[in-house]
């Protein structure tokens, strides 16, 4: 991948450049041949949950989207050979949900057009709860997602500023995937998956702390990554993240002919919620 170093740009420049290193680091579980590291599969007990404080949401309860608290892409991400081309006009806030549709509709040279926002420059967390009740659109190819990625991957690039794959879902089979990248002389990830019924609403969440990232859905907890005093290079799990929300249509996680006749497909969020703990 072609990466830009940021010290020969700005601030406002920086944010613009963002969409092409978030459009660039975005891998699936299935689609690499991760390290296996034997320190980050003990799954400790879920018996201290510590207090948490709303310290950032959003509700959907307007009629658009808070450009307050998001940003929209609009380009082709280049990656993962995925066919969507995200725009603005395929992200949209009704009924008290944020919406993002996909369609069949040939945009920027792709035969498919989607939503993605991030907020990045406008709000990152370290540590806490970060959870979203989500809906998924069920059909081949579909590929919605809910993730982070450390702050700083406009100067150390990616992997090496981490990623916490809070939700992926791929097709129409019942599997959730939680997953964590980062860099160890390279590309690395570890993770799990569990089953739900992903085409209703279900609380997907992280919990993260400087011990362990949780993963669960529906306060259930399905796999839990290590990161306690940098264990195997998890330094960058101790830096700040921001929010990505994303139907992906197409690519390599999904690995199959896309189902048109379930176009087009929506995405529904009824909140994003941030909590410190403490």
């Amino acid at each position: 991948m072609t990466r830009i170093s940021s010290c020969f740009f700005n601030c406002s420049c920086l944010i613009a450049l963002l969409f092409v290193f978030v459009s660039s680091c975005k891998k699936s579980a299935t689609n690499i041949d991760p390290v296996v590291i034997p320190t980050q599969t003990t799954t400790p007990a879920d018996t201290t949950k510590p207090t948490y404080t709303l310290v950032w949401s959003d509700e959907f309860n307007g009629n658009a989207v808070d450009t307050s608290k998001w940003v929209f892409e609009n380009r082709n991400p280049g990656v993962n050979n995925e066919l969507e081309y995200y725009q603005q006009q395929n992200v949209s806030v009704a009924n008290g949900n944020l919406v993002i549709t996909a369609k069949k509709q040939t945009v920027g040279g792709q035969p498919y057009t989607s939503g993605k926002i991030t907020t990045f420059g406008k709000f990152s967390q370290q540590y806490g709860r970060i959870e979203a009740s989500i809906a998924i659109p069920m059909g081949a190819g579909m590929w919605p997602a809910f993730w982070m990625l450390g702050n700083n991957i406009g100067t150390v690039n990616w992997p090496t500023c981490g990623e916490i794959d809070i939700m992926e879902h791929v097709n129409v089979d019942n599997f959730i995937y939680g997953t964590m990248h980062w860099n160890v002389n390279g590309h690395v990830s570890y993770g799990d998956k569990t089953t739900t019924t992903p085409a209703s609403f279900h609380l997907y969440a992280v919990e993260w702390d400087t011990n362990y990232i949780r993963w669960y859905v529906d306060n259930t907890l399905y796999v839990t990554g290590k990161i306690q005093n940098n264990v195997n290079g998890t330094d960058a799990f101790h830096l700040p993240f921001f929010i990505i929300l994303n139907l992906a249509v197409g690519g390599d996680f999904p690995n199959t002919t896309i189902d048109d006749s379930k176009l087009p497909a929506t995405m529904l969020v009824d909140y994003v919620r941030v909590y410190k703990a403490g």
